[in-house]
């Protein structure tokens, strides 16, 4: 069974020196005695977090996560640089640097790399814009470079053992371009395209490498490439792309990638996956997502173009959340994916020179993945219950801890946006 890190008691211990901290400044204040602003959590830009973070494939990992926060004259976040120094017993010693901008509703962008000592390399670029839907061109770009040491592979199939568990490493490039039609600010039409190269390696945990126990599985050769392809219809009436607290989203779409024409494999798939917000009164939203996903043609699909269930957040047409267990646990042709949570505002202050929200969030996670396309999607379900921790600076920024418990234990994760 995983194990509780000590990241949600570092969490919370974090956000009660906050209020500590602030309560002393004001009597410091009313003494006349002040302290500078810098150390004054209702008004500082910086935020000086002890990072305790674990992931069920990665460990855990113990750090300094400096982070600054630039605010508007309405004194919303619309900037945010941080760097750290970090040390995973497996990984040895890392670090990076990253910076989230967010200039409009209608824009955001950001630029992070990272690495380890041992293996682990990143570099990811972001940006978006006609995020509001308000003009008639909608775009999204991303480039990335990854090389991540910490994936594992059980098998296919939704009862893949874990006495099958294998390490193996990413090595993963790719750009991808996504340019969205707006019908209206709910209608778009989106072509999206992914050119991405894919290299296995060995990974950096002492299960064995995926090659030992898997040498006949598909995508394990050097050097496979593919150029997938999509069209996204997509309605959507949330209030908020970043923080929903009502509306719908739907999206259907359908893919393919051909060894005639720029790939080393073939396959399509399609699917949906639907969000909807319902708020309960002021402070609670019960929040719902849903996603079905198929490939219905290919011979010798690489694994790591499969369907993929676990982990903590939903990717539209490719991995779906399932948090007790770890990013990609459950790997086959299909996949079903439901979550409920029910959002509760519990704390409201100004922090960080901005008003932040400490949030609570019990939740449901199920899924499964499966072969054939005529299986029942709702039968052999994994359940997966717990809660979740947020911290809020509205109108862009979630900074979460998520704790489920699953058929394996507990599974622990962090990070920032909501998971669907």
């Amino acid at each position: 069974m995983r194990r509780i890190s000590t990241l949600t008691t570092g969490f919370l211990l974090a956000l009660f020196l906050w209020c500590s901290v602030g309560y002393a400044s004001e009597v410091a204040s009313q003494s006349k005695w002040k302290l500078t602003d810098w150390f004054d959590p209702r008004t500082s830009p910086f935020i000086p977090i002890p990072e305790v973070a674990t992931d069920p494939n990665g460990g855990t990992t113990v750090g300094l996560l400096p982070v600054f926060l630039f605010t508007d004259a309405q004194q919303q976040i619309n900037r945010i640089f941080d760097f750290d120094i970090t040390y995973n017993s497996t990984l040895g010693v890392g670090g990076g640097v990253q910076l989230l901008a967010y200039p409009s509703d209608d824009t955001q962008w950001s630029a992070g790399a990272s690495a380890a000592e041992r293996i682990s390399r990143n570099v990811d670029l972001r940006y978006s814009t006609g995020l509001t839907r308000q003009r008639r061109w909608s775009f999204d770009g991303r480039l990335l470079y990854d090389r991540d040491p910490t994936d594992r592979f059980f098998g296919l199939g939704n009862n893949s053992s874990t006495h099958d568990e294998t390490n193996y490493t990413t090595d993963q490039q790719y750009l991808e371009l996504r340019l969205g039609f707006n019908l209206s600010p709910h209608w778009q039409i989106a072509l999206d395209a992914k050119p991405r190269l894919i290299k296995i390696r060995r990974g950096a945990f002492d299960q064995p490498y995926i090659g030992t126990l898997f040498p006949s599985l598909p995508g394990l050769r050097h050097g496979s490439n593919e150029f997938l392809t999509r069209l996204i219809v997509a309605y959507d009436t949330r209030d908020s792309l970043m923080i929903p607290t009502r509306g719908s989203q739907l999206a259907v779409f359908g893919g393919f990638t051909d060894r005639q024409f720029l790939s080393s494999v073939s396959y399509s798939l399609f699917g949906m996956e639907a969000r909807h917000y319902h708020p309960l009164g002021s402070r609670f939203t019960l929040a719902g997502h849903f996603a079905l996903r198929y490939m219905p043609v290919g011979n010798d699909v690489p694994f790591w173009a499969l369907s993929q269930l676990g982990g903590d957040r939903s990717i539209l047409g490719y991995q779906q959340p399932l948090r007790g267990f770890g990013a990609g646990r459950f790997v086959d042709n299909n996949l079903f994916a439901a979550n409920v949570e029910l959002r509760t505002r519990v704390y409201a202050a100004t922090l960080f020179a901005t008003r932040a929200i400490f949030e609570l969030a019990p939740f449901i996670d199920t899924g499964q993945v499966f072969h054939d396309m005529a299986t029942n999607p709702f039968s052999h379900l994994h359940p997966v219950g717990g809660i979740g921790f947020r911290g809020i600076a509205e109108p862009f920024v979630v900074g979460y801890v998520d704790v489920g418990y699953g058929g394996e234990g507990v599974a622990v994760f962090s990070g920032i946006n909501y998971p669907f």
